[in-house]
């Protein structure tokens, strides 16, 4: 009977940690990328749906924002707000202009947040 609870509170702690991720609050750093995970070797070419799939689909699902629906990922949204280059996006990776969790240089290096920017301004015109 106690095993059968030790494991319903770690199901509990571990499914509030996972959809604590996207919330109102204030910025957060995303937590760094685990040594052996999806690092890229030197000098080796990273996929910008891949990473983009990884790190931001869980709070920008198709483009969509899911605590701030005004927020969205969207060509025109982005126009809007005067975020027009992959310079743009990688800045805001970096300095979060809302609630979005910060992203630095050691968890999402410069060549991949490029990705990432790049493929956020063709998938979501």
């Amino acid at each position: 009977m106690l095993w059968r609870m030790a494991k319903v509170a770690v199901l509990v702690v571990m499914s509030s940690g996972m959809l604590g991720g996207c919330s109102r609050d204030e910025p957060r750093k995303a937590a760094p990328a685990k040594v052996g995970s999806t690092k890229p070797a030197p000098g080796s070419v990273r996929d910008g749906a891949a990473l983009f799939k990884q790190y931001c689909s869980p709070c920008h699902p198709e483009g969509g924002n899911v605590s701030d629906p005004a927020r969205t990922l969207h060509g025109s949204v982005l126009k809007s707000k005067h975020i027009t280059s992959p310079e743009d996006i990688v800045r805001i990776m970096r300095n979060p202009l809302s609630r979005m969790i910060r992203f630095d240089v050691a968890t999402v290096s410069d060549e991949d947040a490029r990705a990432i920017a790049e493929y956020v301004l063709k998938a979501f015109k």
